[in-house]
C-alpha cells in the first residue's frame, strides 16, 4: 500500500536532515514523487493529497476549539 509507503518516507525524513533538504527541495508533486520513487518508496500523488486534507481537517479541528 501506498500510503504505508508516505509514512515511512516521512518518518525517515523526520531524523535525516539530508533526505528532508533532498524533499525540501521539490518544487512540484510530480518531483516529489520522483524523488520518493528514487529512493525506494512508491507513493502516488493521491497519498499527497490524502495527507494534504487530512493536514486541512486538523488545522480546522484546532481553530474551532
Amino acid at each position: 500500500m501506498s500510503w504505508s509507503e508516505l509514512e515511512r518516507l516521512v518518518d525517515k525524513a523526520e531524523v535525516d536532515p539530508g533526505l528532508r533538504d533532498t524533499l525540501k527541495g521539490c518544487r512540484s508533486t510530480p518531483e516529489l514523487i520522483l524523488a520518493a520513487r528514487r529512493l525506494g518508496h512508491r507513493i502516488t500523488r493521491m497519498d499527497l493529497q490524502q495527507a494534504w486534507e487530512e493536514e486541512r481537517q486538523e488545522y480546522q479541528r484546532e481553530a474551532q476549539g
